[in-house]
């Protein structure tokens, strides 16, 4: 047996492809419904993907396909079925970090490194105001506050988030302008991979195109993005490829789960 056998497959496409970024192979989710006697649903069927810094990989397929489930088994917030994520990760000994199985430790320092996430809604974090949540990650990495706030404040403007509102929490916010606070919270980092599920579902289109600016920047500065958009026009303007995702089984019940 040599060394070479030895190295995983994954470690040797990080090793050989210093571009990739993100490794997904035969992805798999099944969740259990215990209150119905352990049926499993089949969410996610098997999905492969590799995505390379500079690329955005738009996910396609009908409702319940599993695209914003896949979203959340490469984030982690999901641990997969069956199959294997690899995220490129530098302070790891093998130069990436495999997301099944990896400690929450690990996990939570990619999150804040390396991986951005930018779900349908925004998780309101009660008397913290709107600029220092969309702050907050450049200060979890050690940037001054100040610096961290002024940076929160431009996107904000950018978003065209009203002055006012900077300051206050949140949560009486409208839809939209939850939404653009949590794009920006998710976009100021700059991470080296960004995953987006749906971040302008609730805009109008005056905002759709400035969210779409703001990917397109990313993706030029060297992001490797996955993401899920409903509105064609944002999806052809960013998307670099599509992956379609194609209809998760039926349980015995009938019922499929929705993604």
């Amino acid at each position: 047996m040599t060394l070479n056998s030895l190295v995983s497959p994954a470690a040797r496409a990080f090793a050989e492809r210093p571009a990739l970024m993100l490794r997904a192979e035969d992805v798999r989710k099944t969740f259990t419904l215990h209150g119905q006697g352990g049926i499993g649903i089949d969410a996610l069927a098997g999905v492969s993907l590799d995505v390379e810094r500079g690329e955005c990989v738009v996910l396609v397929g009908p409702s319940g396909a599993g695209k914003s489930t896949f979203l959340r088994c490469l984030y982690g917030n999901y641990l997969a079925s069956g199959g294997s994520i690899a995220i490129r990760d530098d302070a790891a000994p093998a130069q990436h970090l495999e997301i099944t199985g990896a400690e929450p430790h690990d996990v939570l320092r990619l999150r804040r490194n390396v991986v951005g996430y930018v779900s349908q809604f925004l998780r309101v974090i009660p008397r913290v105001s709107a600029l220092d949540i969309v702050a907050a990650p450049l200060v979890s990495r050690g940037i001054d506050e100040e610096d961290a706030r002024a940076r929160a404040a431009a996107l904000l403007e950018r978003l065209n988030v009203p002055q006012r509102l900077w300051p206050l929490a949140p949560a009486t916010f409208s839809g939209g302008e939850q939404q653009r606070v949590n794009i920006a919270r998710g976009l100021i980092a700059q991470h080296r991979v960004l995953l987006l599920d749906e971040p302008t579902a609730s805009l109008d289109a005056e905002n759709r195109e400035v969210v779409a600016g703001l990917i397109v920047e990313a993706r030029e500065r060297g992001a490797a993005i996955v993401g899920v958009f409903h509105d064609e026009d944002t999806r052809e303007r960013v998307a670099t490829r599509v992956l379609a995702l194609r209809a998760p089984r039926v349980a015995q019940t009938g019922a499929a789960i929705a993604a």
